[in-house]
């Protein structure tokens, strides 16, 4: 495995762009590099807040194995979208961790949706990057239960979407775009 590259005393993944990592200079931290997820298209999640306020959210849509693999590693930056969904077509109990991942991250676990509704959450966490070299050393994240949508924002920026205890959330049907639809 290569180790991670040292830019202005923080740690990169060595998945972040080598164009990327050529412009930063002397002084900047990994936050100031613009690192924007890469080969993901985008969908539109539904979040009904616990006072049935209704929000659509363009989110990066991770919904096949490679990509929800990927994830949001060496990313510093969410461009248009609020965050990342990883969708599942049935309920799993899989764990999410922070190897090679630049950016504190907050997830929210949602269950199956019933019917129109939104599933409802199962769990939220705030995570910290995992500086190790071996993923095996990463400390895993684990929902608690079933879920078939996990959403990741920016550490702390769960509430400013609307999600807290009592909220629901969905993929909305063909709303997978190459971009979020200007608003």
């Amino acid at each position: 495995m290569v180790a991670p590259t040292v830019v202005a005393s923080t740690q990169v993944a060595p998945t972040v762009a080598t164009e990327a990592l050529a412009d930063i200079e002397s002084g900047t931290t990994v936050r100031d590099v613009d690192v924007q997820p890469a080969g993901f298209t985008t969908a539109m999640i539904e979040v009904t807040k616990v006072d049935g306020t209704v929000c659509e959210l363009c989110m990066w849509l991770a919904d096949t194995g490679d990509e929800r693999g990927q994830g949001l590693k060496g990313v510093t930056s969410l461009g248009a979208p609020e965050g990342m969904a990883f969708v599942w077509d049935e309920p799993t109990t899989g764990s999410f961790f922070m190897f090679q991942t630049v950016t504190p991250l907050s997830i929210a676990w949602f269950d199956a949706p019933l019917a129109r509704a939104g599933g409802a959450l199962v769990s939220t966490a705030d995570m910290e990057p995992c500086v190790s070299e071996n993923s095996t050393d990463c400390e895993r994240f684990s929902a608690g239960g079933d879920y078939v949508l996990a959403i990741e924002v920016f550490q702390g920026d769960l509430a400013s979407i609307g999600i807290t205890a009592g909220s629901t959330a969905r993929l909305l049907p063909g709303t997978e775009a190459t971009n979020c639809p200007l608003g």
